[in-house]
């Protein structure tokens, strides 16, 4: 029988790589988007206003793919996630 020994920093490092990474993008898109909905709320009456968060990701969106490079799937997604990070967040705030 063979004896194998386990690398736990090997095993960790394997982990840490395998992590996907934020899209360069993200960090930038939420100060786009908080900028953006001072101008058009992404909530009204302690409701998500659908049609104001699209049309922030749509914007942001344009923004990352220039900076970034990226695709426009990467780059819609990450703007999407940062404006529900954003309305999110004003959605608590306005409950408070």
């Amino acid at each position: 029988m063979s004896h194998r020994t386990v690398s736990w920093t090997r095993i960790d490092r394997a982990g840490r790589d395998s992590r996907p990474t934020i899209p360069a993008g993200m960090l930038g898109a939420r100060a786009l988007i908080q900028f953006g909905t001072r101008t058009r709320p992404l909530v009204v009456s302690g409701r998500y206003d659908r049609a104001a968060i699209m049309a922030a990701a749509c914007k942001a969106a344009a923004g990352i793919q220039e900076r970034c490079g990226v695709s426009r799937v990467e780059a819609i997604s990450s703007a999407l996630k940062a404006t529900w990070q954003v309305a999110k967040a004003a959605h608590r705030a306005a409950a408070h």
